[in-house]
Order: structure tokens, then sequence, then C-alpha cells
């Protein structure tokens, strides 16, 4: 059971309503995660702004997830390890794919390359080298796409943080970190 309440969308007020308001309505279902942040709906709402704006910027939605998976992975969250590998499977990423960028690592030498700098971004809390930086970009990756991962580590953290914390119900069908 989660150590923080979780807002129940139909009894919600405030913002906080119209906050798990927007979240039903562009998802279709409101994650636990998000019943949890709306506890104060300024959480929330960086939540789901800080989404929309990194979803304007050039990594297309498997390589969100890809990072996602990642930083999961990285930081031992089962609740985001869990939601991320069933978005990545609605987006027919194989399965054996999804394990392996739970691991930051993947089949594709490149998106390899840019998952393994992810990880080396939390395992090194941002504090990286310039040894990790020539090799993301020596795979192909200037700095507009260093700037882009480092931002979605920076949100993953934010919400495997959340999660840890309040030790979030998982609402999706279970992976655990190994």
């Amino acid at each position: 059971m989660s150590r923080l309440n979780t807002i129940n969308p139909d009894t919600a007020t405030g913002r906080a309503a119209e906050l798990l308001t927007a979240v039903k309505s562009n998802m279709g279902a409101v994650p636990n995660l998000t019943k949890v942040m709306a506890n104060q709906p300024a959480v929330l709402e960086a939540f789901l702004g800080l989404g929309e704006a990194l979803s304007k910027g050039s990594f297309d939605p498997k390589i969100r997830e890809a990072i996602a998976l990642t930083v999961a992975g990285a930081n031992r969250c089962d609740y985001c390890a869990s939601a991320h590998s069933a978005i990545s499977k609605s987006l027919k990423v194989e399965p054996s794919e999804i394990d392996s960028r739970l691991k930051g690592q993947s089949a594709d030498p490149k998106l390899a390359a840019l998952l393994s700098f992810a990880k080396t971004i939390v395992k090194k809390q941002g504090l990286v080298s310039d040894d990790d930086l020539a090799a993301v970009r020596d795979a192909g990756y200037d700095d507009g796409a260093i700037t882009e991962v480092t931002a979605h580590v920076a949100a993953n953290i934010f919400t495997n943080y959340i999660n840890h914390v309040a030790q979030t119900d998982i609402d999706f069908p279970v992976v655990k970190i190994q």
C-alpha cells in the first residue's frame, strides 16, 4: 500500500481535480503516480508540464521510453519499470529489447551509446567525465541531444524518487528490477 495518499479523481477538488481530469483525458486512465502527485497540485503540474515540453524535443517516443527504462533500471524503480515497459510494449518494442533497455543497453549501437550515457548520468549524479561525453558524441549525438538526454534523465529521476518515497502501488503489469 502506498505510503502517501492517492487522491481519488472522483472526489478531488480544485486544481487537483482539473489536473487529474486532464490526465484521464490524455491517457485514458489516471495512473497511481499522478494520484500521489496530486497531493500537491504544483508537483503534478510540474510533472505534466515537463513531459509536454520534452515531448517537443528531437527524441521520438521510443527513444524517450528507452531513456525512461534505463533510468528506472539504474534507480531500481519497479513502478517506472512497469509503467515504461507497458508503454514500450504499446510502441511495439520487443520484450528482449525492453529488458536490455532496463539495463541501459540496446541492440541498436547508436541507441546503446545514448542509454549508456543516460545510465552514466544517473550513476555519477551528473558528474560525467570528458571521456563519457566523447563516447556519446562519437556515437553521433550533438550537444542538443546531450542536453535533451540529461533533461529526460532528470525528469525520470523525479518520478523514480516520488515512487520510492511513496512506495506507489503499481497499476501496470509488474516488472521487478533484478
